[in-house]
């Protein structure tokens, strides 16, 4: 059988397109491909156009080099006090060396997930069962602490793990309900007492400060009437001595002695009608000539203060 030179041309035409698709290969972003020539890793390809030697080279391994999120799967953990907790968890990591995440490890993932389990184990196993509960971030930061150090070799960076759920058995977390129950009674116990007691205070406080305040006010009171009192009695002095001086002035005045003769008088009859009313008898001068007697009385030591207030400017 014989090809025609058309043929040939077609063969040649198809070998040159194979070779062409061979050797040319574009990377998507955020991907790294792992090119071994002849058995032996070669080169790593980044992201855009790439060539490559046809039927030597091969493209072994394809990585993805975002962030990838790996469900570790539930497990069953022993806390210090030996309590089963079931746990699981997402762990986030991201393909930082597509070389050693080809040849460091057969299956990274796997040693990734199998290693943080192991981890999480072993720190939950040093704490008590409410410490799990408290502390989760540090129970976070130490699995990625672990897992990173051991999965550089593969060319993995952990970038965090998550717990999503503690879950005790239910024996336990009917334990946990009644103390949180007895817990949330006792503060509301102690709430009310202090509660009480700071009324207790506000109330003596209050009392303490009115009573201060009404001796404050019974203490200006006082004041106020010894003040009062005070100045009723110097006022009551003036105007006596103001009635005296001009009764002294009358009593020199022409008439001044008939004046207060009557007025005497007057006042002696008035007192004695007083004295009448308060009782049932009537009461009349033992000796009716007192009057005129006690009215001489009293004209005599007006003169003598009469005498005595002409004797003074001449003495001094």
């Amino acid at each position: 059988m014989e090809f025609g030179f058309g043929s040939v041309t077609l063969i040649i035409f198809i070998v040159a397109l194979v070779f062409v698709f061979k050797t040319i290969n574009v990377v998507p972003q955020q991907h790294a491909w792992v090119v071994e020539r002849l058995g032996k890793y070669h080169a790593t390809l980044g992201p855009g156009l790439n060539i490559v030697v046809p039927f030597i080279d091969r493209i072994a391994y394809k990585h993805i080099l975002k962030e990838i999120p790996l469900d570790v799967p539930s497990q069953v953990c022993i806390t210090k006090d030996n309590t089963q907790l079931q746990v699981d968890g997402i762990l986030y990591f991201q393909v930082t060396d597509a070389m050693r995440a080809s040849y460091g490890s057969s299956n990274y993932i796997a040693a990734i997930t199998q290693l943080a389990q192991t981890t999480l184990r072993s720190v939950i196993g040093r704490m008590e069962l409410d410490k799990t509960f408290e502390e989760r971030d540090h129970i976070n930061a130490t699995v990625v602490n672990a897992i990173d150090e051991s999965a550089a070799n593969w060319g993995v960076k952990v970038l965090r793990y998550e717990i999503k759920d503690l879950t005790p058995p239910t024996e336990i977390l009917h334990a946990m309900q009644a103390q949180i129950t007895a817990e949330r009674g006792k503060r509301a116990l102690i709430a009310a007492s202090e509660g009480r007691k700071q009324e207790q205070i506000n109330i003596a406080t209050g009392e303490r400060e009115a009573s201060i305040a009404r001796s404050e006010g019974d203490k200006q009171a006082a004041i106020n009437r010894a003040q009062g009192e005070a100045a009723a009695i110097v006022a009551i002095a003036d105007a006596t001595a103001t009635a005296l001086r001009q009764v002294g002035a009358a009593i020199r005045d022409p008439g001044g002695e008939e004046a207060v003769n009557l007025k005497v008088a007057e006042k002696y009859v008035e007192a004695f009608g007083e004295l009448a009313k308060t009782n049932n008898s009537l009461i009349v001068p033992a000796n009716l000539g007192d009057m005129s007697g006690l009215i001489a009385t009293a004209m005599q030591v007006v003169k003598t203060q009469k005498q005595g207030a002409v004797v003074r400017p001449g003495q001094a």
